[in-house]
């Protein structure tokens, strides 16, 4: 059988087995084992082979992958003009499933390598999880440039950050986040002008350096600090739709966007995470909202706005 194999690398590299370059990334320039196994099931290495032109098997163990290293195939999957592909990966055990369109194949990539937090159940705010590879076909959307901004600094923060969020007019709707690992609470580093709807007048200058569970909406504080901390924690962006009803005052602000939070390494122990996010009719609250009963508050408040 006509098999072309090769390997990603943990940060998105395409090697072939016993090149110099695997070798390397596998640390012994002679193994007496199996090292493609080795690699697939212990250090993030995703295995990708095209048997015969006419199937692509991709091999991986979902925990250990990183992102670069899922991005990379997920976009080769999609520029393939195969049509037949077989994923296998372990869990307790080796497991295998074949699905005959790339989309699907991509999309179970994504669920099979999604970190594992479930963030806490809040009457008042739901979070709608989306694929985070469709903002790379979703035009010249700003998540999109946002993302791609990430992706091209392979997640180092500096300077250029902030130019390329204002060239871009994204900064106004720009949240940065301070996390020191492993467990303090993050922290606000800065907030754009842009979100000044929902908070109180001159908040966004004056939370500068306080914890982000501290500000008005305590509840909705201690929600969003769940997700910066499990984004900042396991290196993995996020990208969601949400809804949210906020008090604010002796009232509520009911909003619905899209959010896209990125973690940023620095050179000290402070992982940073920003928050790049616009606005959703409010009129698509989801279904699963509006099948609970206290999404009558939600509806009625999202009418009056």
């Amino acid at each position: 059988m006509n098999r072309l194999s090769m390997l990603v690398s943990p940060n998105g590299q395409w090697v072939l087995a016993g090149s110099d370059e695997f070798l390397a990334a596998l640390g012994d320039p002679d193994p007496d084992y199996d090292a493609i196994s080795f690699a697939v099931k212990n250090l993030g290495f995703i295995k990708f082979q095209i048997l015969e032109q006419s199937l692509i098997e991709i091999e991986l163990h979902p925990s250990t992958v990183e992102l670069p290293a899922l991005l990379a195939v997920q976009q080769k999957l999609l520029r393939s003009a195969v049509r037949l592909f077989r994923i296998k990966y372990f869990e307790s055990s080796w497991l295998s499933e074949i699905f005959p369109a790339a989309e699907l194949a991509v999309t179970r990539l994504s669920e099979l390598c999604a970190p594992k937090f479930l963030p806490s159940v809040h009457e008042r705010f739901l979070v709608e999880p989306q694929d985070f590879s469709k903002l790379y076909d979703s035009g010249d959307s700003p998540l999109q440039l946002f993302a791609q901004k990430w992706r091209m600094s392979f997640a180092h923060f500096d300077p250029s950050v902030i130019s390329f969020a204002e060239k871009q007019q994204l900064l106004s709707r720009l949240i940065i986040v301070g996390v020191k690992l492993p467990d303090d609470d993050p922290i606000f580093r800065f907030i754009g002008d842009g979100h000044a709807n929902w908070l109180d007048e001159n908040y966004h200058f004056n939370a500068i350096g306080e914890k982000i569970g501290n500000q008005p909406d305590k509840d909705y504080g201690a929600w969003l600090t769940e997700f910066y901390k499990s984004v900042a924690q396991s290196g993995r962006p996020r990208y969601d739709y949400v809804t949210a009803t906020i008090q604010r005052g002796k009232g509520t602000h009911v909003t619905r966007y899209e959010r896209l939070l990125l973690p940023w390494k620095t050179s000290s122990d402070e992982v940073l995470v920003t928050l790049s996010s616009r606005g959703l009719p409010e009129n698509s609250v989801s279904a699963e909202l509006s099948s609970r009963p206290e999404s009558s508050i939600i509806k009625n408040s999202a009418m009056s706005s």
